[in-house]
């Protein structure tokens, strides 16, 4: 049966409330004066740019437990070389809260090619450097020297994908929690909503510390495991040599998980699979309540990337809120014990936080900066949250999870007035109505009995499940509704399309196409091949073809000239040069030249990460004897993927020449219309009227992946 949770707003206001809501939450001492405030209840440190919009955690945050009563005050993008600044708004009387921000800082700082980023986009002016690499257990440890008593709680994406032991493509190696490198009192996994209330009243009310170990969507350090519970080796229920021939709990009868999702060919897409989930162990819900999994410790997962993957695998299979049990992690002498995923939010709730009193436009003491990250989503607008999709490569599903959570219609075309209202220099056009998919608003299993017990990492991987509601009715009123508001020009789609999910619905794709679409529709294929989008968990390219003829029978009806930009992504796991190949053929084929290319970016927790680091895939059962997943590891092997994806870029001509040659495929190199690149041109001397040699011949050096992609 579904789990429930209190009312996110049924609790009790603290004694702060009448104070009333900020124009903006204080960042000085100064504004706090003008509100009349002594204190600060609750401190936010946070990476960005304080911008008070729905779009950035710590407005939400903070406006949430404003909302609760709290005098929440922001330390944004602190100097963090002392502590001095976070003792800027003093001493809160109940806790720091601190993130990174929206970014990971790692990923904001470097690029997949480990390349420093001149610029930061959450930054005024957009300017690098302002916060420290590893800004959560920077930041934390900061807030300790400032005032040592005062509880620290960590959360956003940072600390979220860094809950238990991780790999962390940085500095190639795993690294312990996070919660135990920042010496914090408590970590928040997730949109944090209902942990950041339990946290905030409790500590209110006089509680302990260690009394806050039992809140859903939290991780704690414990000294050991609570007395009465039962533990569940996770190498027991997933073990990770073949010495006997345990069922595997995690089948899922009747599923068909090595079938084809599509043919290049346009094919029609394979019958929806009825899939009947088999829970872990047919317990009560009660006997759950009282049962954790042990993952292996920090320290086997650090030597062992067997180990890894299968703690990986496990992680994942325990992430629908309705099963999942508590796991724990001993880290040394200490546990980290990691309570079940939180209760997603209500409609009801999503439109109490979306209509909190944001004033939708950056701190005024920025004053004229330009904010890039605010300018791209001033005029958007996030209807829903959480993402079933569950591709390897994404973080969502690790931190919103795979139910979604949508607003009202109500509440979001109220918003869309509100930007009319709130935002200089809006002319009328909505840049998005969207979220992590544009197209899964109000859509979710049939069957909340059926959602409590499912296992499955995706709905829509191999094939759309059958008790998946695909009907994008809801999606299409909105847009029609949104459209006919007062001083609404035009309103565009710039989320992420699942494809494969519109094209059961040809009203909502005429309706997408004739009015939402810019001249230019970016969707993402990620890849060509079968054997990538099988560790991608993405469907196959009969799904894209399918769309592609709706999308372009639907511009034609509408007298448009649309085009459809596909996204790939180079040097996934599972990947090889081969592959690479095919697609670089593939776009060629299509008359593709693409732009702007990516390469993959293993970020903290990632199932692909997990194939990356450990060449093993845990979308199956990890063995000793399971068969090897090829990544492309060193820098030079992935500029070279990349540089299949940019094959009619001049400046990666020699790479791949070179590679063709030694791949064998040296009927590739040549001018003809189903050649790759050009063969390398000649250039004759030119003698100048001295006789002496005016221009040379150019330097033909070879291609050296030892040097990290250098030419000899």
């Amino acid at each position: 049966m579904p789990v429930t949770a209190p009312d996110l707003f049924g609790y009790p206001r603290y004694w702060a409330e009448c104070y009333g809501p900020a124009p903006f939450l204080p960042m000085s001492r100064a504004e706090m004066d003008t509100l009349g405030w002594d204190a600060c209840d609750i401190i936010l440190v946070t990476g960005d740019a304080y911008v008070d919009h729905p779009s950035f955690g710590m407005a939400v945050m903070g406006r949430f437990l404003e909302a609760q009563g709290y005098r929440v005050g922001i330390i944004a993008q602190p100097d963090w070389k002392s502590a001095e600044p976070f003792k800027a708004l003093g001493k809160p009387t109940l806790f720091f809260g601190v993130t990174a921000g929206n970014m990971d800082s790692m990923i904001n700082r470097y690029t997949a090619d480990l390349r420093l980023r001149s610029d930061d986009a959450y930054t005024p002016g957009a300017a690098a450097g302002k916060r420290p690499e590893r800004a959560v257990i920077v930041y934390s440890q900061r807030c300790r020297e400032a005032y040592n008593e005062v509880p620290i709680v960590i959360g956003g994406i940072e600390a979220s994908l860094r809950r238990i032991a991780q790999y962390d493509y940085w500095s190639d190696q795993v690294r312990r929690s996070v919660l135990v490198d920042a010496s914090a009192d408590i970590l928040l996994y997730g949109n944090a909503e209902r942990a950041i209330v339990e946290v905030a009243h409790r500590l209110a009310q006089g509680w302990k510390l260690a009394d806050l170990n039992d809140i859903r969507g939290t991780a704690v350090i414990r000294r050991a495991a609570p007395a009465g519970w039962t533990e569940l080796d996770s190498t027991r229920i997933d073990w990770p040599k073949q010495i006997d021939k345990l069922p595997n709990p995690y089948v899922e009868e009747g599923s068909a998980c090595d079938s084809a999702a599509g043919s290049d060919d346009g094919a029609p897409l394979a019958k929806p699979i009825r899939v009947i989930p088999m829970p872990l162990a047919r317990q009560a819900r009660g006997e759950r309540d009282t049962t954790y999994i042990r993952l292996p410790s920090f320290e086997k997962v650090a030597k062992d990337a067997a180990l890894y993957a299968h703690a990986s695998r496990v992680l994942h299979q325990e992430a629908n809120p309705h099963n999942a049990r508590a796991l724990i992690q001993k880290h040394g002498t200490r546990e980290v014990w990691v309570n079940p995923p939180p209760i997603p939010l209500t409609t009801a709730e999503m439109d109490g936080v979306f209509d909190l009193p944001y004033q939708r436009r950056p701190h005024p003491s920025y004053g004229d900066a330009q904010i890039p990250a605010y300018d791209m989503i001033k005029t958007s607008v996030n209807i829903m949250r959480g993402c079933f999709g569950g591709c390897t490569f994404c973080s969502i599903t690790e931190h919103e999870g795979r139910v979604i959570q949508s607003r009202s219609e109500e509440s979001i075309l109220k918003e869309i007035e509100d930007i009319g209202r709130k935002v200089p220099g809006y002319t009328g056009v909505i840049s998005d109505l969207g979220g992590p998919t544009a197209n899964m608003y109000r859509l979710n299993c049939k069957d909340e009995n059926i959602q409590a017990s499912c296992r499955r990492l995706s709905c829509v991987y191999p094939a759309i499940c059958e008790h998946l509601n695909t009907d994008h009715g809801a999606t299409t009123a909105l847009y029609r509704k949104a459209r006919k508001l007062k001083g609404v020009k035009r309103i565009l789609i710039a989320s992420g399309l699942r494809y494969d999910l519109a094209v059961r619905d040809e009203e909502y794709v005429r309706e997408l196409v004739t009015h939402h679409v810019g001249g230019y529709l970016k969707i993402a294929p990620e890849h060509s091949e079968d054997a990538t989008l099988k560790h991608m968990m993405k469907p196959g390219m009969g799904s894209y073809h399918a769309f592609k003829k709706m999308f372009e029978r639907f511009s034609r009806d509408a007298g448009k000239e649309q085009y459809l930009i596909p996204y790939f992504i180079a040097a996934h796991p599972g990947c090889e040069d081969e592959d690479m190949l095919k697609l670089a053929l593939w776009l060629k084929r299509h008359r593709f030249r693409l732009d702007q290319v990516q390469t993959f970016y293993p970020s903290p927790m990632a199932l692909a990460t997990a194939m990356y680091h450990s060449a093993r895939n845990p979308l199956h059962k990890v063995t000793y004897k399971s068969g090897k997943v090829y990544s492309a590891r060193s820098i030079a092997q992935r500029r070279l993927h990349k540089a299949f994806l940019r094959y009619h870029d001049e400046a990666n001509f020699e790479m791949l020449r070179e590679a063709l040659q030694n791949m064998n495929r040296r009927d590739l190199i040549g001018d003809g219309e189903h050649q790759l690149v050009p063969a390398a041109s000649i250039k004759v001397p030119k003698r100048s009227p001295t006789g002496r040699t005016g221009n040379t011949p150019a330097r033909r050096g070879k291609y050296n992946p030892a040097r990290g992609g250098q030419w000899n």
